[in-house]
């Protein structure tokens, strides 16, 4: 009886200690920002909020390593620049395996399920530049995990953009593959399917209303029936729905009624576009995790896939191509502080990331004695968002509402921030001074970054990127000052 009485009390023990919130969440886990959160600091971020499926797009030593034992499930990712290589010879496919799956499994317990083979290959902007390697590609590891012992344990799929579907009538009913990679998509199905692997599809309601000025706003969200699809007996009240069944009538059509799918991404920006910001991006993902609380499918599937909400954190040196707002996808910002409170289920609320080290409380910032007008405050502009991140200065952004002033501040400081304030590093044309003062102001954020100890060296990549904002930024500020 004593015996009985303190099981009774262990269990209440536990379960007083475990999360409350809904199980099964998925999340995207980037790595391109020059300031990135501590590997096990990020672990922890995400089992304290009840993430217990991360998909990585590297095989990361450090996120691997830090991932090991964790219970978090994980699906590893292969960047496209590797799909040329793995496609020509299995050999390389082995050796793959081996260092990135196989090590990783048995040395440090990371619980490995899926190897996602490249990322959107098929994207109408690459041009064909991955069509002819992405299927060898992915049937060479499939290879390479049989023969490490790893097939039934670690599956294959490659995470696929959504315009590799179509549909000509406009409704989901009329879905098919893209006619120019139909037979492709149907050679890559049948791969997956037969070896018990998913298809894995990354939708994007945001990018809809980005690409399109005439799309119905509200169609992008859950919970509202003011834009209505009528497709036969269903009728579709957001896009997400009629996307991903516009996908599975492209299954059934082609004989793979039963074939399992993941969303890959799914997710909504907080910044860098007008309608990118932290109200819409709340709306958005509540709406998604009622759904996954719910267990709700869609007209066509009854049963909810796994969906891998994009992302989980900020990423200051993501490629700004398709908009400003690709840096700010995260629910946290790149510290893992909370941008927006969010109900994980059970009335559960977010929780930010614990052990966080930053910088010194400073900022740098315009000078009050320096003027306006100052000949070298263009060159220092263009310099200082060369090498750091000013998107959240765009038409429309968190930080637009501010004077030319404060534009200019925010450029120096996030130069400042980036170069991990080290001496010298806010030294425009003595156009500049730190202050001890945050300048933070309404929506904008003046950021500190975290101490990583050492100075961060920009790619040439994220250089070029970043020069491009820094050309619009000065362009604006030009204009705001009647300089020309």
């Amino acid at each position: 009886m004593v015996h009985l009485l303190w099981l009774f009390m262990l269990c209440l023990l536990c379960d007083g200690l475990t999360y409350k919130g809904v199980l099964g969440l998925a999340c995207n886990w980037g790595l391109q920002a020059t300031h990135p959160l501590p590997p096990n600091i990020v672990v922890k971020l995400m089992k304290d909020n009840g993430f217990d499926k991360v998909k990585l797009f590297e095989a990361d030593p450090g996120a691997l390593n830090a991932l090991g034992n964790s219970g978090i499930e994980v699906m590893v990712g292969i960047p496209n620049d590797f799909l040329a290589s793995l496609a020509s010879s299995v050999t390389f496919a082995e050796s793959w395996v081996q260092q990135n799956v196989s090590y990783y499994i048995s040395n440090h317990g990371v619980d490995i399920r899926h190897v996602a083979v490249g990322n959107e290959p098929f994207l109408k902007t690459y041009n064909g530049t991955f069509l002819q390697t992405t299927f060898p590609a992915l049937q060479n590891i499939q290879a390479a995990l049989i023969k490490a012992g790893l097939g039934q344990q670690v599956k294959v799929t490659i995470p696929l953009n959504a315009d590799v579907y179509q549909s000509d009538s406009g409704l989901p009913s009329g879905g098919n593959f893209r006619s120019d990679i139909h037979d492709l998509m149907i050679s890559i199905v049948k791969f997956l399917d037969n070896n018990g692997a998913p298809l894995t599809v990354n939708i994007y309601p945001f990018i809809s209303l980005y690409s399109d000025p005439n799309f119905p706003v509200e169609y992008a969200f859950f919970n509202t029936t003011s834009t209505q699809i009528v497709d036969g007996t269903i009728t579709y009240t957001n896009v997400f729905e009629a996307n991903y069944d516009t996908l599975i009538s492209a299954l059934d059509k082609n004989g793979y009624s039963s074939m399992p799918v993941i969303v890959g991404e799914v997710g909504w920006p907080t910044d860098g576009d007008s309608h990118a910001n932290i109200a819409n991006a709340k709306r958005f993902n509540q709406g998604l995790l009622d759904r996954i609380i719910e267990g709700q499918g869609t007209p066509k599937r009854s049963t909810p896939p796994d969906i891998y909400l994009f992302g989980l954190i900020d990423e200051d040196q993501k490629s700004i191509q398709p908009g400003n707002f690709e840096r700010h996808w995260g629910i946290f910002y790149y510290d893992g502080s909370i941008k927006y409170s969010l109900d994980l289920g059970n009335g559960t609320a977010l929780v930010g990331a614990k052990g966080v080290k930053y910088l010194s409380r400073q900022w740098c910032i315009m000078s009050p004695e320096a003027s306006i007008l100052d000949p070298s405050l263009v060159n220092s502009i263009n310099y200082a968002c060369t090498y750091a991140d000013c998107t959240s200065l765009g038409y429309g952004s968190s930080c637009s509402m501010l004077d030319a002033r404060n534009n200019i501040s925010y450029a120096f400081n996030m130069y400042y921030q980036t170069m991990d304030q080290r001496q010298g590093a806010c030294s425009f044309s003595n156009l500049s001074v730190i202050t001890n003062v945050d300048p933070s102001q309404d929506t904008c954020r003046f950021e500190v970054m975290i101490d990583l100890g050492s100075t961060p060296s920009p790619s040439s990549a994220r250089r070029k990127q970043n020069s491009m904002v820094a050309l619009i930024l000065v362009a604006l500020l030009l204009v705001i000052c009647n300089v020309y």
